[in-house]
């Protein structure tokens, strides 16, 4: 035991030697390992930055932050001078010999179309060194880390894509400068191709190609022309559609070309603007940055409700031909096709709707920044859509129940909180109900499912009509039977005459309620054949029986002898039903 203890004390002292070693050699890897990962995240690494250019006077350059490199870029090739513009691209990629030469070119390209398609804010360019996202109040993940490159601008053609950024370089033994990427240099001729001035901007004086007020001289002169011009093409595209429907034989397609002027209008003004843009003069970017949303939100407003008007009119068509004018009167079949119609345009709707919002916010490339800061704001958007969109969300979703499930139907025979009506149009967010007395009720759609009622047509038109009258006791009811059978076997308007029903519904000291049963076709019909009945009831009783109408007996009772009188009422009641 005595040579034990020894032992295990230096294999004890060995390991935790080892031990200590192998962890002070984990953390100082570790420490590289951060440092090395720590300098690429703040600027990219360059051995010698842009040979190939002159020396600059010291001073005349600032390149410490994304702002002041755009801003010195931007000052430099408004003067003119291309040369000191080119010490803000990153040319390095470039054959040294050529820097000089391409970099000008390069410079102004770039100069050309950042004056015509871009709309600088000056206030979202980093101040800082690191470009530092910060001041989000939590709302963007990436707040409060720095960034290596910046994107001022996007353009995407049919075939390309192309990106103006800025991105921080460190040469050795240098403080870390903000350029234009190689990327953005290499792409500067191609975009001057696509968005640079047009062939007929060499005809504008040199006199007008001055800045004022944030626009050039010329586009003061230019905008009010060109927006009355456009006005003036629309005013005639419109009355053109009008001119042509009216000429048409066909209704469905003169209907459709009357409700579609002023889409169609729209839609040619927006595109002439669009191809105005493109072949014959080029705006600044304050008006690009305001024209160019505003021209793919008006042609793809102006092409969807174009389609929209010519689908409603051939909805319409169909309609009229195969269903026609609904009411209760048609058969249940019609009036799920009418229904069915009116699903389906909801739906063209919905789905128009979503294509032309994703077609707005892909060419105006909002996908990312929308999307990130709806991600970011998640709660706080679901809450506020929640309180705001839950009335309309609910009658919209109240609206397909009703498109799918129909317990209701355009055309169907209601009785709604007392007023007999039919259902006229579906809407997304409310009902139209047309009485009998051609009144309109517009019901909310969640308020409507939401409250019973009497659907008359929901299986069949055909209903069973009652008429109660109130008679003296003496009446006689098999004679009235009798009577009743007759009206309903001679009245035209009743199909099944062998449903004529009397019965005595009730008994009072007031007098008898005798029940008149018939089956009518519809409820519209049967509303006019039951008010008839009773008007030839009411006659009947009246010159052959007026003994029958109801009467109030008074009893006087006297001491000694009791002494009944009788005589009818000075108001007669009144027959109901």
């Amino acid at each position: 035991m005595s040579f034990i203890l020894p032992a295990f004390t230096k294999f004890a002292r060995r390991f935790v030697t080892r031990g200590v070693c192998a962890l002070g050699m984990l953390l100082s890897l570790l420490l590289l390992v951060a440092h090395a990962q720590e300098a690429p995240s703040e600027w990219y690494p360059a051995d010698e930055i842009n040979a190939g250019l002159p020396d600059v006077q010291s001073g005349r350059l600032d390149r410490s932050s994304p702002r002041q490199t755009l801003r010195g870029f931007l000052q430099a090739t408004d003067a003119g001078d291309f040369g000191l513009a080119a010490h803000y691209l990153y040319l390095s990629e470039i054959d040294p010999a050529n820097q000089s030469d391409l970099g000008k070119d390069a410079a102004r390209h770039l100069s050309s179309v950042i004056a015509r398609q871009v709309w600088i804010d000056w206030s979202d360019l980093p101040a800082r060194p690191d470009a530092m996202i910060e001041g989000t109040a939590g709302s963007d993940p990436r707040e409060g880390q720095p960034r290596l490159n910046l994107r001022i601008a996007s353009f995407e053609t049919a075939k390309a894509a192309y990106d103006i950024r800025l991105a921080r370089y460190k040469p050795e033994d240098q403080p870390a400068i903000w350029l234009f990427t190689p990327q953005t240099v290499d792409n500067a001729n191609a975009l001057y191709e696509l968005y640079g001035p047009r062939p007929y901007e060499r005809w504008i004086p040199e006199a007008l190609k001055r800045e004022f007020a944030g626009l050039w001289l010329w586009e003061w002169i230019t905008l009010p022309i060109f927006a009355s011009a456009l006005l003036f093409m629309g005013w005639l595209a419109r009355k053109g559609a009008l001119r042509l429907a009216e000429k048409t034989d066909r209704h469905w397609l003169s209907k459709g070309l009357e409700r579609s002027g002023l889409p169609l209008a729209i839609l040619i003004m927006a595109g002439t603007a669009q191809l105005f843009l493109s072949h014959v003069l080029s705006f600044s970017g304050p008006v690009q940055a305001f024209l160019r949303p505003a021209l793919i939100i008006l042609m793809v407003w102006g092409v969807g409700m174009t389609a929209l008007r010519v689908v409603d009119a051939v909805l319409q068509r169909i309609t009229v031909r195969y269903v026609g004018e609904i009411d209760d009167k048609r058969g249940v079949d019609e009036r799920e096709l009418y229904t069915s119609i009116y699903a389906l345009r909801r739906l063209i709707v919905l789905l128009m709707i979503g294509i032309a919002v994703s077609i707005v916010l892909a060419q105006m490339n909002l996908f990312e920044s929308v999307g990130l800061t709806l991600l970011a704001s998640a709660g706080v958007l679901t809450v506020v859509f929640g309180i705001a969109g839950q009335a309309v969300l609910g009658n919209i979703l109240a609206s397909l129940q009703i498109a799918f499930a129909k317990p209701v139907r355009i055309g169907d025979s209601v009785l709604f909180e007392g007023d007999w009506a039919y259902v006229e149009a579906v809407f997304y967010t409310f009902l139209r109900l047309r009485t009998w007395d051609h009144r309109r009720i517009v019901v909310p759609v969640t308020y409507f499912v939401s409250k019973p009622f009497e659907n008359w047509s929901v299986a069949e038109a055909r209903m069973m009509k009652v008429i109660s009258l109130r008679l003296d006791p003496c009446a006689d009811v098999d004679e009235l039977r009798a009577r009743f059978e007759d009206m309903v076997g001679d009245d035209p308007d009743i199909s099944e005459s062998d449903s004529a029903i009397t019965r005595t519904t009730d008994q009072s000291a007031d007098g008898l309620e005798v029940s008149f049963y018939a089956m009518m076709d519809d409820p519209s019909t049967g509303w006019t054949v039951q008010c008839r009945l009773r008007e030839q009831l009411m006659a009947f009783i009246k010159n052959d029986r007026p003994t029958w109408l109801p009467r109030e007996r008074v009893q006087e009772v006297t001491p000694g002898r009791d002494r009944e009188s009788t005589g009818l009422t000075a108001s007669s009641l009144t027959p109901n039903g």
